[in-house]
């Protein structure tokens, strides 16, 4: 019996593509591009077809048709996939009550102490893969381990479609050598934290697997490669102390995404930060939360990171309050000397009910009817999932299609 914890990783595959090929039978076996035909356009997702091709999430539309001139192009349906991802989330929680959404379509489960009712770590897994078959049609990789960073990183072993366990866990592997020895062929660039930069600091170091690097005690990782980097050491002996979070206890709502390539154009970042905002207001109403700043983060090719804050005149939750405020935000950085971006993301410092208060008489009138009518958009996309009403670019509300 393994007394440490069981963390399970949940990740839906292909998620905005796969939900167009479940709900358009006649794209499925097709390459299919989530996103806007426009110029400026990036891909919200590539379905494994397309994948195939060299497309991916993030990439410029134009290059992505390129590489895949038959891929059918579909625009992104925010609303469609919120209900699916909430219905995935409450899947997740009939198996514990700790689930910490990373995104619209992963999330963690601190699934502990659920293995004396429901079974082992791989038990579990098991069967939310085919709870999420099942009721939602789709297909989750998952990957389980004793911590979050073993967990995500043995999802990513094997998509899509399916499970890999860890040693450490209950019902995991036996591995002699334990932990470690598993982890030690993984490649460093697997490494969360590890981008081109670092690689060459670390290929120049003679660190080329996680093994490499959990041969170098401390001291010398530290001295050769800086503080930042023990911490690296330590996730590569498989050591990983964070704990799940659920969105109430957590104290914001964040989403971010990496370019395939540079983005040159402003709008084409606006684009991609207008779908993160929607993705994280979604994630805020469901948690009944409200938020009154907001951040924007921005990093650039040498993996130089800024972010950008902006203070809202009163708690919200509103889309377009918070779409607003936050393409502000990213817009007053780009005019004062824009720079080609590798990642941008959103996050919104949550507040509970009690924290923000009651609107009051003085609330801004249409900061009213929006939240009123995100209400709406979520019941009618929970209650029919048809996508049917969604937001365009520049925040207008529109009915789908």
């Amino acid at each position: 019996m393994v007394a440490g914890r069981t963390v399970l990783h949940a990740d839906l595959d292909a998620f905005f593509a796969s939900v167009e090929q479940l709900d358009r039978p006649e794209l499925r076996g097709r390459p299919v591009l989530v996103g806007g035909r426009s110029r400026r356009s990036v891909v919200a997702a590539a379905s494994y077809e397309a994948r195939a091709f060299g497309c991916r999430s993030a990439m410029p539309m134009a290059r992505a048709l390129a590489l895949c001139p038959a891929a059918e192009v579909v625009s992104a349906r925010f609303a469609r996939y919120a209900e699916l991802s909430g219905r995935f989330m409450g899947i997740l929680g009939r198996f514990s009550p700790l689930v910490e959404a990373l995104s619209i379509d992963e999330a963690f489960v601190d699934c502990t102490g659920s293995r004396r009712l429901l079974g082992t770590g791989p038990e579990i897994g098991e069967s939310i893969r085919a709870a999420t078959r099942a009721e939602l049609g789709l297909t989750v990789s998952v990957g389980i381990g004793p911590n979050k960073f073993v967990a995500k990183l043995a999802t990513d072993m094997r998509k899509p479609n399916d499970m890999t366990v860890a040693p450490g866990v209950e019902g995991g592997p036996d591995e002699p050598g334990g932990l470690a020895a598993w982890l030690a062929s993984v490649a460093i660039e697997r490494m969360w934290g590890v981008g081109p930069k670092s690689i060459g600091r670390f290929h120049e170091a003679g660190i080329r697997t996680f093994g490499d690097l959990q041969r170098l005690d401390e001291a010398e990782v530290a001295r050769r490669l800086g503080a930042h980097a023990v911490d690296m050491r330590a996730r590569a002996l498989g050591l990983d102390d964070r704990a799940v979070e659920t969105d109430h206890e957590r104290k914001g709502v964040g989403h971010e995404t990496t370019f395939g390539d540079d983005l040159e154009d402003p709008e084409a970042v606006l684009e991609a930060l207008h779908g993160l905002v929607e993705s994280a207001c979604l994630r805020l109403r469901a948690s009944g939360g409200m938020t009154r700043r907001l951040a924007v983060k921005i990093r650039f090719g040498d993996f130089e990171t800024i972010t950008r804050s902006t203070t809202l005149d009163a708690p919200t939750d509103s889309t377009r309050a918070i779409l607003v405020a936050a393409k502000a935000t990213f817009s007053r950085w780009a005019r004062a000397g824009f720079v080609p971006v590798r990642l941008v993301g959103i996050r919104l410092e949550r507040l509970d009910a009690r924290e923000a208060g009651t609107p009051g008489l003085f609330e801004d009138p249409q900061d009213a009817r929006d939240r009123a009518l995100d209400r709406v958009a979520d019941a009618v996309s929970r209650k029919f999932g048809s996508g049917a009403i969604g937001r365009g670019h520049g925040g207008i509300a529109r009915g789908g299609s």
